[in-house]
Formats: C-alpha cells, sequence, structure tokens
C-alpha cells in the first residue's frame, strides 16, 4: 500500500554484537499477488517467471492515448537503463524478500534486514539518475521482491523502464518500452502493507578501507566457499588477507595494493588507520556479490566489533550498502554470527 514516509524512529541505531537488534527486524505481511487487465485493449492471459498476470500490449502511439487510471498519478520514474533495475532486483532479492520502497523528492531507496537479523541492505538511487523523475510527496510502496524480480525479468535488457503509482492507489505498474518505441507493455503489482521499522545507521570512521575489483572480491568469495563456511578479513600494512579452512583443508589469498596498474577499477587501495580482522559468513557475503553487475569497484569498510560495509557504486548517482556483523569468536574457539 502507499503510506507516507516517516522519519526514523528516535534512538533507533545500530547494535554492534553478534547480530542486529532484533526488535529492529521486518515485520512483513504476507498479501497474495493478482493483476488488474489494463484498458485499451482486451486482455490476454500472460506467465512469466512463474506468475500469471494480464500483459497489455499496445503500439506506442495507443498507449498514450489512454490513461492506465482515472486517479492522478504522483510518483513517476523513468529509468532509460531499465536493465539498471533489474540488476539492483538480482542483487537483493535472496537476501530479503519484502521490502518497502522509501521515495521523496531526493530519491528512490529501500532499507531492509535478513530474517536473520545478521545482514542489512540499503539502496539508493538519486532522482538524477532517472532521466524523468516525479514524486509529488513522500510515500512508501511494500512490495514482494521475489514477485517484482519476476516482472521485470519480461523486459528486454534494453528496454525503457518506467515506474508509475496513483496518489491512494494499492498497485504499482511498470512501463516496459523498447528503445524504438515501437511496443509498450504495462504490467501492474499489488502493493503490500508492510510493517518495517526505519534504522538511523549512524555515520563511523572505520579502522581499515579496501577498495578492490568487484570481481577479484567475488571470486576470492566464491573459491574460500568451496573450502570452508567462513572467511577471516585481514587488514595491514602487507595487504588484505583472506584466509579460511575446512575439513578438507585451509586456504589464504591476499592481495597487495600495486603501484601501477593499466585499468584504475583494477587497483587495489587500503586506507588504514589501525590493522583490524574479522571473521564472517560467506555465504551472505557470496550473496552480496551478486552486485558485481552494478560496478567495477566494491568498498570494505572494517572496524573491530563493527559490521562491515560492502559498498557498490551505481552509475555515479546511487548506492547499494550491505551491513554483516561479524561473527563473534567463543572461548572455546569457536565461533558464532
Amino acid at each position: 500500500m502507499l503510506s507516507e514516509s516517516t522519519s526514523p524512529a528516535p534512538g533507533s541505531e545500530w547494535a554492534f554484537s553478534a547480530a542486529l537488534d532484533p526488535s529492529s527486524a521486518l515485520k512483513a505481511l504476507r498479501f497474495p499477488v493478482s493483476l488488474e487487465p489494463g484498458l485499451g485493449r482486451r486482455p490476454q492471459p500472460y506467465g512469466c517467471g512463474g506468475l500469471e498476470f494480464f500483459l497489455v500490449v499496445t503500439r506506442a502511439s495507443d498507449f498514450f492515448k489512454h490513461r492506465l487510471r482515472s486517479a492522478v498519478t504522483m510518483l513517476e520514474l523513468r529509468l532509460v537503463q531499465g536493465s539498471l533495475l533489474k540488476k539492483v532486483l538480482e542483487a537483493i532479492k535472496d537476501l530479503v524478500t519484502e521490502a518497502n520502497f522509501d521515495c521523496s523528492e531526493t530519491g528512490f531507496s529501500l532499507q531492509a534486514m535478513d530474517s536473520s537479523h545478521v545482514a542489512l541492505v540499503a539502496l539508493l538511487l538519486r532522482s538524477d539518475t532517472f532521466e524523468h523523475y516525479r514524486c509529488d510527496r513522500n510515500m512508501s510502496m511494500g512490495m514482494n521482491l521475489s514477485n517484482m524480480s519476476k516482472m521485470l525479468k519480461c523486459a528486454a535488457n534494453d528496454d525503457i523502464i518506467t515506474m508509475k503509482a496513483d496518489d491512494g492507489g494499492d498497485a504499482v505498474t511498470f512501463v516496459f518500452e523498447s528503445p524504438k518505441e515501437d511496443k509498450t507493455s504495462d504490467f501492474e503489482m499489488k502493493l503490500m502493507d508492510i510493517d518495517s521499522e526505519h534504522l538511523g545507521i549512524p555515520e563511523s570512521s572505520y579502522d581499515a578501507i579496501v577498495k578492490m575489483p568487484s570481481n577479484e572480491f567475488g571470486r576470492i568469495c566464491r573459491d574460500l566457499s568451496t573450502i570452508g563456511d567462513s572467511v577471516t578479513i585481514s587488514v595491514g600494512k602487507e595487504g588484505v588477507k583472506f584466509a579460511t579452512a575446512g575439513d578438507i583443508g585451509s586456504a589464504n589469498i591476499v592481495c597487495r595494493q600495486a603501484n601501477a596498474v593499466e585499468k584504475k577499477e583494477d587497483e587495489v587501495v587500503i586506507e588504514l588507520n589501525e590493522p583490524v580482522t574479522l571473521t564472517f559468513a560467506l555465504r551472505y557475503l557470496n550473496s552480496f556479490t551478486k552486485a558485481t553487475t552494478l560496478s567495477d569497484s566494491v568498498t570494505l569498510s572494517m572496524s573491530k566489533e563493527l559490521p562491515v560495509v560492502l559498498e557498490y557504486k551505481i552509475a555515479e548517482t546511487g548506492h547499494i550498502r550491505f551491513y554483516l556483523a561479524p561473527k563473534i569468536e567463543e572461548e572455546d574457539g569457536d565461533t558464532k554470527e
């Protein structure tokens, strides 16, 4: 459902421990997805990605002759590089199943925790990311991310994607337009009522910040997950070290700063205030690396007893950040999340 956004609750901050404060976890209400037929043509049943709904395809000239709804449109976001939104959903849909998208005059954002309360994702697409951005008032749209992803898969990678919502409406419309403007498709998805608490993430200074190629970081996480379930990341003067151990053996990978590289995106840059060593679950890091397609580089910000922050820049006008609580070492030498 559309709802006005609210400011973060006073005192709503991080609980820096083995996991984030469970009281701040999202409480999502499941809502069955059903789609209403559009206007202008007799709707035809259409299936895509396991969802069955009604698809209306018209010529571009026909499309603009009809209003999709009688209510006044209060939200309209036109993204020429539609594949960008598809990549964003692929990066987060397995971590978070349902979430509120917050819209304001400055941009389109999302903040949500995973079901175990160990990880959080924060997305921001600033208004200038879009060719056309209209948001008449602050609003929040609850969506099932899996269903949203299935809809977006029905758009071609070069399609222009427009999101529309009406004042007081209970649905969002996705419009897919071919680059030649000879085909336009619209898909309507019911919104959800999702009760969530917006966390106020405090600004922090970090002991170590590592910037490295995102594809290299993704490969390291994949390789180490074949050996163990967790990775210990150590940042020091010699570079950044990734280590793991399992039943079949152990592995260590060290990345050092290079004085000269052919491509800037291939360089490893380390800002070190204090050496730091933290251990994280590889299954989460591997999930985060699905954002590799969004950015050539990834930045890891680390401090003792704080969640690590992985940031992927999006088109220079936005970002997606993943926060992951470190594992805590027990007295017997074991670790827990």
